[in-house]
């Protein structure tokens, strides 16, 4: 491979026009693509093989278009203090906003809550549904002041309205100013890594430029593949931070080959053919983390997870092509300011901080060992109380009307009416489908944790009927968890007694299956991506002991960012710092998403940095001297590439969503954990530890495993002929003349 690498990295550092000109051209053809595309469908929530899914999807089927109505908006009024909406003056004003929102092209209707019995036991609360007859996106700037102006007059009477439903409700975005914090702050590490304002651009530019194939990819490709304007969204922060990742180690590689005295475009090769083979590893475990998220069985998450190992496919290309061609245009650029003017360069000096650092845990292994798994140990504790769930308005910013309109209706009608479940009940086979149902009604309705039922809905035909059931507590707290399994369980006593069968479905149990569907995946998502990644690190390093400490490594680290995102967002610790105003449930895919990104993300580093190791060693240094040589050499760089993907999550952090924050927070937390605590302390602290042991491998297996020569033993015979003997990185007169 390394071989392989090398004749493609001088083939496009010598084909540079040819090669830029394919890219643009690729980015140019995808582009018009995405302009030309179908708009891309809604995205869906189907859940496949979930009783609430199930019974959507009936309900779908014996009410015909009822279950996937358009949008919706439930205006919440409250009285001022001592006072009731049933009052005259009250009154009057709800009903003129009921009269004002029914008009317009595209309402459905709206119904009074004097009308509709939706006024609270105190009289100090109702609410009144709007309905539309196009989908949230579809409606019109026309219709959305049209609604807002009869609030305002409503508010103008006297009374407290807030707006609930998703007809108003504002959608927070995950890039944009995010993204662009994230680049700036690229920008700046990188400037401070290289010294170098074109080494620093270059990682930028080539990034960017993969990241719009890739989502321009996606776009072209939306109506055919079933891919949504969400899809990307994975892609995009993926895309970005590995695609900077892995131009950067190939710029530095270059560098340091420039050091040693090698020609531009012999330098451009050696880095292909070193650090490019560790860039294609790498890039392989992050495709395996992302395609892996295929075995939770959610549609929307699989195209996500695919979506995003096209990205960075798309960034290993571009780093192995691009980068190389680039250089070629200004093979000098990239170098710092002090090996340009001086005529040498330092590059992975002997006493660098990545060597001193190298030193100083050897000195003292099993003292950085405890500290590292004692404190991420401790880091992980709360990870024993996780509560999975979906967080709906309750966890927006206090200041969002849907968040007041939330209060105001679980204060008026209790804690379980923003979470009511649906029951469909299908009396087919029932021998008075009437009976049945009101049955069915009667018991669920005597179940403790059980307010209310409404009164059944049938279909045309007679044969299946609908009612909601209030439970007493809120829609994301144990106990409704609990009484959703209770109501399920009860549920064979009740079918034999009336033969009628029913399930239990609405956006609270739909939320509960599906946090159960995840954490059943979980492990064996685990079992199938470390697996496939251990085994293709055996394949790298030829070793055993290694890739096993690289997954244990990456386990501690992922907990230990689970227990801190557990520890902020469900227990409120420093929640205030952070802006989080209300503390409840993680989202329920927050922990696959933790561990395939991350884990990609951590196996990016632990190649990149024991590449270079298992370099050392193979080259003739011993275990020990070898770790120094591999930090001497990578460890600026994957501290920059860290810091740079760090920067990149941490921008949604300052999302208005408790979600978006909650998902900045726990990748960046986590990168942090297994940059600078696993890869950085306890890789080396292990390898000082095991010595020669590290890089064994049973006999039988080594004959097993394919061989690729990551190391690049052909590319060092061949670069020590081919080295110059007057070569320095700056006298370029002669070397220029090789390009």
């Amino acid at each position: 491979m390394a071989t392989f690498l090398h004749r493609l990295g001088r083939l496009a550092f010598r084909r540079r026009w040819y090669v830029t000109l394919l890219w643009v051209a690729v980015l140019a053809a995808v582009g018009l693509g995405a302009a030309k595309a179908p708009a891309a469908p809604d995205e869906t929530s189907a859940m496949p093989g979930i009783e609430s899914q199930k019974a959507f999807d009936l309900l779908e089927q014996r009410f015909p278009g009822s279950a996937a109505d358009g949008a919706n908006a439930r205006i919440v009024f409250v009285a001022p203090d001592g006072q009731k909406v049933t009052a005259a003056d009250n009154r009057s004003a709800i009903e003129e906003f009921v009269t004002e929102a029914s008009d317009g092209s595209q309402v459905a209707g709206a119904v009074s809550p004097f009308r509709a019995k939706a006024v609270s036991k105190d009289a100090t609360t109702a609410y009144a549904t709007v309905t539309y007859k196009v989908t949230a996106d579809d409606l019109t700037d026309t219709t959305k002041t049209h609604l807002e102006h009869a609030v305002d007059q409503a508010r103008d009477a006297g009374l407290t309205v807030e707006t609930g439903g998703d007809a108003l409700a504002t959608q927070a975005s995950a890039g944009g100013s995010a993204e662009a914090i994230g680049i700036a702050i690229a920008a700046v590490v990188l400037l401070l890594t290289f010294g170098s304002l074109a080494a620093a651009g270059l990682p930028l530019l080539t990034a960017i430029l993969g990241v719009g194939v890739s989502m321009a990819s996606i776009l072209a490709l939306g109506s055919a593949l079933g891919l949504s304007a969400t899809t990307g969204t994975l892609a995009t922060m993926l895309g970005l931070a590995c695609g900077i990742d892995y131009a950067v180690f190939i710029v530095s590689r270059y560098r340091e080959e420039r050091a040693r005295g090698h020609a531009p475009r012999e330098a451009a090769g050696l880095a292909a053919g070193t650090a490019g083979s560790a860039v294609v590893f790498a890039g392989l475990t992050v495709v395996i983390a992302l395609a892996g998220l295929s075995v939770v069985g959610i549609p929307m998450l699989t195209k996500m997870g695919l979506a995003a190992a096209g990205a960075v496919v798309v960034g290993v290309l571009i780093a192995l092509t691009l980068v190389p061609a680039v250089l070629g245009f200004w093979p000098n650029a990239v170098l710092s300011r002090r090996t340009r003017r001086r005529g040498r360069s330092t590059e992975g000096g002997e006493h660098n901080g990545g060597s001193r650092w190298a030193r100083f845990v050897l000195r003292r292994p099993v003292a950085v060992l405890l500290i590292g798994v004692a404190g991420l140990g401790a880091l992980a504790t709360p990870v024993t109380d996780l509560q999975l769930g979906m967080p709906g308005a309750e966890s927006k910013p206090a200041s969002s009307t849907e968040r007041r309109a939330y209060d105001a209706l679980a204060d008026g009608f209790g804690p379980g009416f923003n979470g009511p479940l649906t029951i469909v009940v299908d009396a087919g086979a029932a021998d008075d489908a009437e009976a049945a149902v009101q049955t069915v009604s009667e018991r669920i309705g005597a179940t403790d944790g059980v307010v209310s039922v409404s009164a059944p809905r049938f279909n045309t035909a007679g044969d299946t009927a609908v009612f909601s059931a209030v439970p007493a507590t809120a829609p994301t707290s144990e106990q409704t968890k609990d009484l959703v399994r209770t109501i399920r369980a009860e549920r064979p006593a009740t079918e034999a007694s009336t033969g009628a069968e029913f399930e239990v479905t609405g956006t609270t149990a739909l939320n509960i299956d599906m946090a159960q569907k995840v954490q059943d995946a979980l492990i064996p998502y685990l079992m199938v991506v470390v697996g496939l990644a251990v085994l293709l690190l055996m394949v790298v390093f030829r070793s055993v002991l290694v890739p096993v400490k690289a997954a244990l490594g990456f386990l501690l680290s992922v907990l230990a960012a689970l227990g801190s995102v557990v520890a902020v967002f469900q227990w409120g610790w420093a929640a205030n710092l952070l802006g989080v105003e209300s503390t409840g449930p993680i989202m329920s895919l927050m922990p696959i998403f933790l561990v395939g990104i991350v884990f990609g993300l951590a196996m990016d580093y632990e190649v990149f940095l024991v590449a270079r190791m298992r370099e050392a060693y193979v080259h003739g240094d011993g275990p020990g001297q070898a770790v120094v040589t591999g930090f001497r050499y990578s460890a600026r760089v994957v501290v920059a590439a860290a810091l740079i993907t760090m920067a990149v999550f941490s921008g949604f952090i300052g999302a208005g969503e408790s979600m978006i924050k909650m998902i900045g927070f726990g990748l960046a937390i986590a990168v942090l954990f297994d940059a600078f605590v696993v890869r950085m302390a306890l890789v080396p602290a292990v390898l000082a530890l095991l010595g020669k042991a590290a890089w064994w491998m049973p006999g039988w297996l080594d004959r097993l495993l394919p061989r690729v020569d990551v190391e690049g033993e052909a590319l060092t015979r061949r670069a020590a002929a081919a080295l110059a003997p007057t070569g320095a990185a700056g006298t370029t007169d002669r070397k220029t003349a090789a390009v």
